[in-house]
């Protein structure tokens, strides 16, 4: 009994990996096609543009001046479902 749960431990692990690879590249995919338009997401507090950061494996958008940052949803419901 003990084997099949940690079989059913290891494939959960494998897809959870998927996931995270699958969404890191779609981030990357994402930020690289803000970036071919020129067009530039500005801080809502101090109006300097954005850029564009990785931390931890999250892509994300970033104040230089660290008001915040900013992430995609699909971003911040992975970065959830980590921290379970």
């Amino acid at each position: 009994m003990d084997e099949k749960d940690r079989l059913g431990d290891k494939f959960r692990d494998v897809e959870r990996a998927r996931e995270e690879q699958w969404a890191h590249q779609r981030d990357q995919e994402l930020l690289e096609k803000l970036r071919k338009k020129g067009e530039q997401a500005l801080c809502p507090q101090c109006r300097k543009p954005l850029v564009a950061e990785t931390r931890g494996g999250v892509a994300m958008m970033a104040c230089a001046d660290q008001h915040g940052a900013w992430l995609r949803a699909e971003v911040l419901e992975s970065v959830f479902k980590r921290l379970k």
